[in-house]
C-alpha cells in the first residue's frame, strides 16, 4: 500500500502595521480595476468630458424649473449627465476589458450616445420653445429667468452637437472594427 503525502503551507501574512494588512484577500478583491487617464486625453474621452460640463452648465443655467417645458429639458439633461457620467467610469476604470460578459460595447455605447443626441435635440427645442414664446407682462423678474433659460436652451443645442460628434466617432470606430475583422 502506498501513501500519499500532501504539505500544506500557510503563508505568512507581511506585518506592516496597517489595518488590514491580516487579510491580504481585501486586497486582492480590487485587483481588476486598472485606473486609465489617458482615455481622457483622446478626442472620445475629450468629448465625454466636454459633455459632462455642458451638462452642468445646463443644469444649472435651467434650475429651477419654472415652466413645463424646463421639466422636460432638465430631465433630459439629469439623464444624459448620469449616463456620460457611467460611460466615462467605464473606460477610467477599465471595466470593459475587466468584465467578459457577451456585450457588444461598441454598439450598446453607441445607442446610447444616439439616444441621448435625440433626446437632447428635443430637449433644447422644447426649451428654446417654450421660453421664447412665454408671453408674461414684461418685468425684470421674468427677463432674467428668461435670459438664463434661453442660454440654457442654446448650451443644450451645442452639447446635441457634441453627442453628435460622439455617436459619429463611435460609429466610425465600429465601422472600422468591422471591416478590419472581415479582412
Amino acid at each position: 500500500m502506498t501513501d500519499t503525502v500532501v504539505t500544506v503551507q500557510n503563508p505568512e501574512v507581511p506585518r506592516s502595521g496597517k489595518p488590514g494588512a491580516e487579510n491580504a484577500n481585501i486586497h486582492n478583491m480590487f485587483t481588476w480595476v486598472e485606473i486609465n487617464y489617458n482615455y481622457f486625453k483622446t478626442v472620445p474621452g475629450l468629448l465625454k468630458l466636454a459633455q459632462l460640463i455642458l451638462g452642468i452648465i445646463c443644469l444649472a443655467l435651467a434650475s429651477p424649473a419654472r415652466l413645463p417645458g424646463t421639466n422636460w429639458f432638465l430631465f433630459v439633461v439629469i439623464i444624459s449627465f448620469i449616463a456620460t457620467a457611467i460611460w466615462s467610469f467605464v473606460y477610467l476604470l477599465s471595466i470593459r476589458e475587466a468584465i467578459n460578459f457577451p456585450i457588444n460595447w461598441i454598439l450598446t455605447e453607441f445607442f446610447n450616445t444616439l439616444l441621448l443626441a435625440v433626446l437632447y435635440m428635443v430637449a433644447f427645442i422644447v426649451q428654446l420653445s417654450a421660453w421664447s414664446t412665454h408671453n408674461r407682462p414684461y418685468n425684470s423678474y421674468n427677463s432674467y429667468y428668461k435670459n438664463l433659460n434661453i442660454s440654457a436652451g442654446i448650451f443644450g443645442m451645442i452639447n446635441t452637437a457634441v453627442y453628435a460628434t460622439g455617436v459619429f466617432l463611435i460609429f466610425s470606430g465600429w465601422k472600422k472594427s468591422r471591416t478590419a475583422v472581415q479582412q
